[in-house]
């Protein structure tokens, strides 16, 4: 629903129920008036009548019984004396609806019975017209009245619709600050609009200069991480084509080389990543083994002056899809992490259906510290080497692509990190694993 849509129709519904409510009461309170005209104030205008027929016929025993047009007085022995209808009526007041209408009181005094019948069937003709042509009028005023408060009320909010509108047009990659200007609001804006157009445009012109400033920074950060990157890459090869190089030293430019590849290609997923873009990051089912078994070698280079094992296990072959530098990425980091907490024992990767889980035999962490290590340049007190940010790098990467990843350490007892993939294909492994260091724990 659109703003327009929204506030206008609010106003109109708040509007419409208040008519409503209106012209409820005043029915209500007209019939009200009815009931009360005829309980309370006719009857004590007949209790008046009988109190003053006995007093006049106290004072003069020939007085004639009152007769009028709404009012007609019976007693025996008095004129036509008493309607047989009447006669068995008990004292108090009596209602009778045929043949018209009629409230009778039937009153006694010293043995005697007074019978007076009012005619409420005229009563009610003047209310209904005295009282609802005056409350036609007073709604037709009210009426008015309303719909001229939801004129003004729908000027009022007029600049707050046409100042949503212009969010929801607003595009925050080229932010336009001036959709805000005075010029698109209406002549009679209040000062309040006003000012939060002013904020409103004052807010996007920053935007704008913080999207330039990213564009800016990705743009810069691409060529000066890459032209080195270049460089030795072209060192290397020139290395590697040199003669002079023993077997070893050539794998080891080798490995160089294919650092900065692989360093090359993962900048371009970050910078990319930075973009809030996900279109320009290839994606394609990717077999989570061979990017795991790339990482695990290269993670056995860090390992190899230390005490640590690195290990990789696989109960299936799992393909996800995703970009191929992100997964080895969150793998790669969570690997590097598990080595920095580990003094001696086993780092471990184990791929099952729908996940992969990395395991390692550090001093582990408080629950305190789990809590924590997700957040930026955070560092455990057992933690060496590093500067905290792999793991706020595999929170963001895992939160991009949405792949739940948890954490449960116990001190004492290690760390396990699990990343689970919601999309995946599972396959079972092939008869036997070549590579080395793998265990097929589907065959134990």
């Amino acid at each position: 629903m659109t703003a327009e849509r929204g506030l206008r129709r609010r106003l109109w519904r708040a509007f419409l129920l208040q008519a409503v409510y209106i012209s409820v009461a005043a029915v209500v309170s007209v019939f009200a008036v009815g009931l009360l005209l005829e309980d309370v104030l006719i009857k004590q205008a007949l209790r008046g009548e009988a109190e003053y027929y006995w007093r006049q016929q106290s004072q003069d025993p020939a007085a004639p019984l009152p007769d009028t047009r709404n009012l007609t007085v019976y007693r025996e022995g008095v004129a036509d004396g008493v309607p047989r209808w009447l006669r068995d009526l008990d004292t108090g007041f009596h209602r009778r609806d045929e043949p018209e209408e009629s409230l009778t009181y039937v009153a006694e005094k010293d043995g005697q019975t007074l019978y007076l019948v009012f005619d409420t069937g005229n009563v009610q003709d003047l209310v209904a017209f005295f009282g609802l042509i005056p409350l036609a009028l007073v709604l037709v005023v009210i009426y008015l009245s309303l719909y001229r408060a939801y004129q003004i009320s729908r000027r009022a909010v007029s600049p707050v619709v046409v100042l949503a509108q212009q969010v929801q047009r607003l595009d925050p990659s080229a932010p336009d600050a001036g959709l805000f200007s005075d010029a698109h609001l209406p002549a009679d804006s209040d000062e309040e609009i006003r000012v939060l157009s002013s904020a409103m445009r004052g807010l996007t012109e920053r935007l704008t200069e913080f999207v330039e400033r990213e564009r800016n920074f990705t743009r810069d950060a691409s060529h000066e991480l890459r032209s080195p990157l270049t460089v030795i890459k072209i060192g290397a090869d020139m290395l590697i084509k040199g003669s002079e190089l023993t077997p070893s030293g050539r794998e080891s430019v080798q490995r160089i080389r294919q650092a900065a590849t692989d360093m090359e290609e993962l900048t371009a997923a970050f910078l990319l990543l930075a973009r809030e873009s996900d279109q320009a990051l290839g994606q394609d089912w990717i077999t989570v083994n061979s990017v795991v078994d790339g990482e695990v070698e290269r993670t056995r280079l860090l390992a190899r002056d230390t005490s640590v094992a690195i290990e990789a296990h696989a109960d299936c072959q799992l393909q996800v899809l995703a970009p191929e530098k992100v997964l080895a990425s969150v793998i790669g980091n969570l690997l590097r992490n598990g080595l920095s907490y580990t003094d001696a024992g086993t780092v471990s990767v184990t791929i099952t259906a729908g996940r992969i889980t990395i395991e390692d035999t550090g001093p582990g962490m408080a629950p305190e510290e789990v809590a924590k290590v997700f957040q930026p340049f955070y560092r455990a007190q057992r933690r060496r080497g590093g500067h905290g940010v792999g793991l706020t790098i595999v929170k963001r990467l895992c939160d991009r692509f949405g792949w739940p990843v948890h954490i449960d350490s116990t001190l004492g007892a290690g760390t396990r990190v699990t990343v689970r993939f919601p999309e995946v294909r599972s396959e079972p492994l092939p008869s036997r694993e070549s590579r080395t260091g793998w265990t097929d724990r589907s065959r134990k």
